[in-house]
């Protein structure tokens, strides 16, 4: 291999890793809220994103809000999900991502003869010291609110169980449960040391 072409070779692999670091970054960075369903990786979302506020607009429950501005220009204004506080009902017809006309989100398109798979939205878990189903009291406010078959269950018949395989992380069950501090916690999708999402609300 010529000089020129080592060197040149060596820029490139420079410049892949550093835009692997940035988007590392950004990814974990993005883990301090929720985006939309079927929103884009964050980097591509936020270069992607025209803070246009369609898809808040289109949200039929208000479960979309506009990141405030101390979180930085970077990030200011653009849509995440009040999972803290609201749940995503995953409308049928998906609002928020037909009203958003850069496609920062972008239903992907369903393979031939499949249903078209629901968006991950939160990694959902039970406090079973919050939950008054584990410490003895009947609750069961959560008990029929999930919209995914088999994303929560009883399997005793008295506490909930989540299956983090078939939860969407949708936060309706957050939202019924009746204990204060809630007893679903929510965490984006993102490495396990991240802490709860409690709600950016502004």
């Amino acid at each position: 291999m010529k000089r020129r072409e080592f060197f040149k070779l060596g820029a490139q692999k420079a410049a892949e890793i550093t835009a692997d670091v940035v988007r590392a970054k950004v990814g974990l960075r993005a883990a301090k809220w929720l985006r939309p369903p079927f929103a884009l990786p964050e980097d591509e979302f936020l270069s992607s994103c025209t803070r246009c506020d369609a898809c808040i607009s289109a949200c039929p429950h208000d479960v979309l809000f506009k990141l405030p501005a101390r979180l930085g220009n970077l990030v200011a204004d653009t849509p995440a999900l009040d999972l803290g506080n609201r749940g995503c009902h995953m409308c049928e017809d998906w609002p928020c991502v037909m009203a958003c006309e850069p496609q920062a989100l972008a239903r992907p398109t369903p393979k031939e003869d499949a249903d078209p798979a629901l968006p991950k939205l939160a990694h959902l878990t039970i406090n079973e010291e919050a939950c008054l189903p584990y410490a003895g009291p009947e609750c069961g406010a959560c008990a029929h609110i999930c919209p995914v078959p088999g994303a929560l269950t009883w399997p005793d018949g008295l506490r909930p169980v989540i299956d983090a395989a078939a939860c969407t992380g949708c936060a309706l069950c957050r939202e019924a449960c009746i204990v204060d501090p809630k007893a679903i916690d929510v965490r984006a999708l993102v490495p396990d040391d991240v802490m709860p999402i409690a709600g950016i609300t502004g």
